[in-house]
């Protein structure tokens, strides 16, 4: 019959509606003030941690809603904004610097609904408040670890080929070879061409010494660049998820920098903490036959370096880096047989193979595993950046016992280095040190005020909106203001099912604006409709081309505008996306409601029914 719906359509609108709304019901609960406990640098949190943090909250008179103790972090959630800064400022005097502690916002969504997997829409920066960082790659560092890695690469090429040099180095214009004829520097130019087709080579001769240049070739060099940036984000958003940082956002900018921001952080020398942004590892042979003595007052072969140990003393290193912390694809804190503490470490295949074959020839020999980082220095470099400290310390020392491959073990730590070392390893090392370009704080206030001004705008419009429809369309304006709010619910809903969705000031905008899409659609519907009625049609016809035939001129409109908003997503950064994001969905979802949702409630009410009038 004209104008009725199967039942299987009613009952998928329904379920669709139904769906949105479940989803979006974690948002009517709102927000815990918590903090957030987290241990850095070998410490651990525990239960004796929990009860530390609620005795000494309760002697200063500080109410705790709920206490959490989950995958070694802990959150405590409190009463208000006010009880939230004291609570973080006597639990971080009572911890000390062992432990990072950060204002948080943690959803006070029921248990049961979080079981269904109901959860609120993330927050970005500029609602949750946080810090801001912009950080920048040293481009010049990524390119000359990689040119280490080459002249060990060579090394091992040329020997394994039994191909003899006289000596490799670094200069200014590449990897010098040197050789002692120049038939032997034609047959190691053909055989390295075949293993490295990312080099550039030429030979000469000087002072009686035939040599080979390698050069990296501009298109590797831009290859070398590309993946420093993109294994530093990946890095960097590793460490932030380690730690527990809620919602972080870390992205690239340009060629060289990366924005990271973490909602819920106040403290921008402890969130530069929490990242360990400029961390690397490496693992380099002990020099043995070292003097001690010697290098205690820093005379050491030229082929050694001397670093301290974090535990106390000295560590003779070679020089030469075995391996770097990028090959690192797993690393879990385990026990041996005898129940002492180790980190078992899974390397990717490149990593094996190297790791293979430098470790055949070392058994029964110490490796250590060397430590840097880069912190602030709190002075700044003439161009405005800031100036880096470079640290460096060896963090363990293993005695190599088999030939190693994709998988090894760490031995020699205590249970919290091997938690801490694992927890490092795990999160991955950066290829290239990065420096903090920018940073901004944004205090908590600041995001609720954007919350409330933001709220306050989408009411107001969608008030006017409704009024509008319900007094210039009647019956059939009611009908579009249902489903404008079931809209409104089901991009709330769809928001918050979309783990990588982020609700941003912009966002708001976003769906502000989708308020004001949202009833265009019945505007054309029911224009049409106003058409044929006029025309002479009865009342069934007219609401059956006025759905028919306004589709596609709706279908355009929203199809245009949904491909601007993705082409914003796919260029823009920041608040564009979370403005691209909102405006993408609501138009998905209007098209469904101001379609679809309106026909089922008018073909349930009138459709099949002879009238001769309609309330629009």
């Amino acid at each position: 019959m004209l104008n009725k719906y199967p039942m299987w359509k009613n009952l998928m609108v329904i379920i669709i509606i139904a769906i949105g709304a479940f989803y979006a019901t974690p948002n009517l609960f709102g927000e815990d003030h918590a903090v957030q406990v987290v241990a850095t640098r070998g410490a651990e949190v525990t239960v004796s941690t929990q009860s530390t943090v609620t005795d000494v909250l309760e002697s200063k008179g500080i109410a705790v809603k709920r206490s959490e103790l989950e995958n070694g972090q802990l959150l405590v959630r409190v009463n208000n904004p006010d009880q939230q800064l004291l609570a973080k400022e006597a639990i971080a005097q009572v911890l000390g610097n062992n432990y990072t502690v950060a204002l948080n916002l943690a959803p006070a969504t029921p248990e049961w609904l979080e079981s269904l997997g109901g959860s609120p829409m993330k927050l970005g920066l500029d609602l949750r408040g946080g810090v801001h960082f912009l950080m920048e790659v040293d481009m010049g560092e990524a390119l000359r670890k990689m040119e280490e890695a080459k002249i060990a690469d060579f090394r091992s090429q040329l020997r394994e080929e039994k191909i003899r040099y006289a000596g490799i180095r670094k200069t200014a214009k590449g990897i010098e070879i040197k050789f002692r004829d120049a038939e032997t520097v034609g047959v190691a130019e053909r055989f390295l061409k075949t293993k490295s087709n990312d080099m550039v080579f030429s030979d000469g001769s000087r002072d009686g010494n035939f040599f080979l240049l390698a050069d990296m070739s501009e298109a590797y060099i831009k290859q070398v660049k590309e993946e420093a940036l993109q294994q530093n984000i990946t890095t960097i958003r590793n460490r932030v998820n380690e730690l527990g940082v809620a919602e972080p956002v870390v992205q690239r900018q340009g060629a060289e920098r990366i924005i990271v921001e973490l909602p819920g952080v106040q403290d921008t020398a402890r969130a530069k903490e929490i990242l360990g942004a400029t961390a690397s590892i490496e693992f380099r042979m002990v020099d043995d036959k070292a003097d001690p003595e010697a290098a205690a007052s820093g005379r050491v072969s030229a082929a050694s370096e001397v670093y301290q140990r974090r535990g106390g003393g000295i560590a003779v290193l070679r020089k030469e880096v075995m391996l770097t912390g990028d090959h690192i694809t797993g690393a879990q804190p385990t026990f041996d047989e005898y129940s002492r503490p180790q980190v078992a470490i899974n390397l990717d295949a490149k990593g094996g193979s190297i790791f293979s074959n430098v470790t055949k020839d070392n058994i029964g020999n110490p490796m250590a595993t060397l430590f840097i980082e880069y912190k602030d220095s709190g002075l700044r470099n003439p161009d405005g950046t800031v100036k880096m400290t470079k640290i460096e310390e060896v963090i363990s020392v293993a005695t190599i016992q088999a030939r190693l491959g994709r998988n090894f073990v760490i031995t020699g730590l205590e249970h919290k280095e091997a938690q801490s070392l694992a927890l490092l390893l795990r999160a991955g090392a950066l290829i290239a040190p990065v420096t903090i370009v920018e940073e901004r704080t944004i205090g908590p206030s600041l995001g609720k005020e954007n919350i409330e001004n933001g709220m306050q705008a989408m009411i107001f419009g969608l008030a006017i909106v409704l009024v509008f429809m319900l007094v210039y369309y009647r019956a059939f304006g009611f009908i579009a203001n249902l489903a404008l709010l079931a809209n409104l619910v089901m991009v709330v809903g769809v928001m918050s099912m979309i783990p990588g969705a982020v609700l941003t000031l912009p966002g708001i905008a976003g769906m502000v604006l989708t308020v004001g899409m949202a009833v265009d659609g019945n505007v054309l519907i029911y224009e049409r409709i106003r058409e044929e009625l006029l025309a002479g049609r009865s009342v069934q016809q007219a609401i059956h081309e006025g759905y028919a035939n306004a589709f596609s001129t709706i279908a355009d409109a929203n199809i245009t505008t949904f491909m601007t908003a993705l082409i914003l997503f796919a260029v823009g950064t920041g608040a564009v996306k979370g403005f691209a994001v909102t405006l993408m969905i609501g138009i998905a979802t209007s098209m469904f409601t101001a379609i679809v949702g309106t026909r089922s409630i008018v073909n349930a009410l009138w459709g099949g029914k002879r009238l001769k009038t309609l309330s629009i």
